[in-house]
């Protein structure tokens, strides 16, 4: 008797990458409804509904949006102060002026579910006013796949520092200064870094502390949440760029 396995994804196998929408001219509906679809990664073949395995989306040019019919004078955004009497209304226009990022916010919030997994998702959502973003390294590099196979290249290509340690049998005492230093999970020694100057070899071999060095020198924005492999993925889209 033959069995068939369904192939079910796990957390870990979960291949996120960065799409740019632009808002500019496009109905506010059909914006948020294209946004939440990738949030929730129902663009994938792996769908899974019970996960979080969408990718980030960038929005751009939120102040442009527009809205068919009468709804620019007829749609109210309401909040609450907690207080009694302290219902505040805004029509579409003052929001538009005010915060423009919270008219994109709101709406695809309202096509995401409720609770840890709406929040979660909503987290992966960056909306900017303008046709400006921070993410050009995210969205160059990418994540998942792409970044595992480009980690894999920099660690097979022969780097010189390697071979020269060995050689070298006076800078004993830096050697045994490493383990003071911040261990990489991975368990590689720290490797020094000449100031001003672009890290050589394998990315991964470097501490936390010297990536974050050299994303700062780069002007490369570090979010928070960020882990070492992410700022590996923004260096090496940096130099693969030729902005070293």
């Amino acid at each position: 008797m033959t069995t068939k396995t369904t192939y079910r994804l796990r957390g870990g196998d979960v291949d996120r990458r960065w799409h740019v929408v632009d808002a500019k001219g496009r109905p506010l509906g059909r914006v948020a409804s294209e946004v939440a679809q990738v949030l929730l990664g129902k663009h994938k073949a792996t769908y899974e509904p019970h996960m979080v395995m969408g990718d980030f989306v960038v929005v751009l040019n939120a102040r442009e949006v527009e809205l068919t019919g009468q709804k620019r004078t007829q749609k109210i955004y309401y909040r609450h102060t907690g207080y009694p009497g302290g219902l505040r209304e805004r029509t579409f226009e003052e929001q538009l002026a005010k915060d423009p990022t919270r008219v994109i916010e709101k709406a695809v919030k309202g096509m995401l579910p409720s609770g840890v997994r709406g929040r979660a998702m909503l987290r992966m959502l960056k909306v900017y006013a303008g046709a400006e973003h921070p993410h050009q390294a995210q969205v160059a590099a990418g994540t998942g796949a792409r970044a595992r196979k480009r980690a894999e290249e920099a660690d097979a290509t022969p780097t010189s520092p390697p071979a020269s340690t060995p050689a070298a049998s006076t800078p004993a005492a830096p050697k045994a200064e490493a383990p003071t230093a911040e261990a990489p999970a991975e368990g590689a020694e720290a490797v020094e870094v000449t100031e001003g100057e672009p890290l050589e070899g394998a990315l991964t071999k470097y501490t936390r502390e010297q990536l974050d060095a050299e994303a700062a020198r780069l002007d490369i924005e570090i979010e928070s949440g960020w882990k070492k492999q992410d700022v590996i993925d923004a260096i090496q889209a940096r130099y693969d760029s030729g902005q070293e």
